[in-house]
């Protein structure tokens, strides 16, 4: 059994991964660009992917293929019709980075709200010192409690931010396709309109790509702020930038992009030092007990298939 992980890196460099090795031969890849993927599936049987897209004309030569295994939740990457035509299975790594996620979510909201920057900023320069007053309180900032908070897709990461939402003393609002027993549901446009705080969870498909542009934006509060840690297509990034240097919307944050590493001339270049903005380098779900849930998770997953019981799988 010849199992390929063909990008390791993005596991992070801290991470045990020869626990795969009891499975099969194991060959590792830092990085695989698009050109290189085909040729290095050529004898696999199991390829262990993240970011590199599985798509026809990199499969078509990998006869021997019989198990993809994404280290992710999202599966975007792959073309699953393909694979199920082929007999390839496709399985995922569902709920390991809720609690991360969740976490950078609320931080992301916390230091935007409360101006963290502009005060750290207050200190580290020195203008705290040469003031001469015991505190500081510009710019003014506001609780979270008594806000609205609209949370769009309510999976488990979603949940998981709606209960920090209403241990703050926030009122929630939730889009998703189907209603929740005990949880006010709202269309998008609603949730738009009334929320002060909108952070984004739902995955990325063809209903959900460009889901909120330029007209969406325009329904926002002008002191609302919004934080994208789901998928960076599913926002108009060019809009986005243009709300915030217009001043259309209070603020944002954004852990992911529609083209990663970011590129340069990228409409979010723009953005770049503000004090109302937040950039990370897709890094919410990535805590270090995150990426071992998730390739534990892969490991379950490949012995689940030898074993003739194969979980997690996504293109039944």
């Amino acid at each position: 059994m010849k199992i390929v992980i063909l990008d390791y890196a993005t596991l992070g460099y801290d991470l045990d991964l020869t626990g795969a090795e009891r499975y099969g031969e194991v060959i590792k890849y830092e990085k695989t660009s698009q050109a290189e993927a085909s040729e290095r599936l050529r004898d696999a049987d199991i390829v262990i992917v993240n970011k590199v897209k599985m798509v026809r004309e990199v499969l078509e030569g990998a006869k021997n293929l019989k198990l993809i295994c994404e280290t992710a939740t999202g599966f975007d990457n792959i073309d699953i019709e393909y694979c199920k035509g082929r007999g390839i299975l496709v399985a995922n790594t569902p709920a390991y980075s809720s609690d991360c996620v969740a976490q950078v979510t609320v931080s992301m909201v916390c230091s935007l709200l409360t101006h963290l920057r502009e005060y750290e900023d207050n200190v580290s320069s020195g203008e705290y010192t040469r003031g001469g007053n015991a505190n500081c309180l510009v710019p003014v900032y506001h609780e979270i409690s008594g806000k609205t908070w609209g949370i769009i897709g309510f999976g488990n990461i979603g949940r998981a931010v709606g209960k920090v939402a209403e241990a703050f003393g926030c009122k929630l609002l939730v889009n998703k396709r189907t209603k929740i027993e005990g949880y006010e549901c709202v269309d998008l446009d609603t949730l738009l309109r009334e929320s002060d705080i909108i952070t984004i969870h739902c995955p990325l498909s063809d209903a959900t790509r460009s889901m909120i542009g330029k007209r969406e934006l325009s329904l926002m509060k002008r002191d609302a702020i919004i934080i994208n840690v789901a998928r960076g297509a599913i926002w108009d990034e060019g809009a986005v930038a243009d709300a915030i240097l217009e001043g259309k919307i209070g603020g944002m944050g954004c852990d992911v992009f529609s083209v990663e590493p970011l590129p340069n001339e990228h409409p979010f270049e723009k953005l770049y030092g503000l004090k109302n903005v937040s950039l990370t380098p897709h890094m919410a779900w990535g805590s270090f007990e995150s990426r071992m849930r998730c390739f534990n998770t892969v490991l379950s997953n490949i012995k689940a298939y030898l074993d003739g019981a194969p979980t997690n799988i996504v293109n039944k």
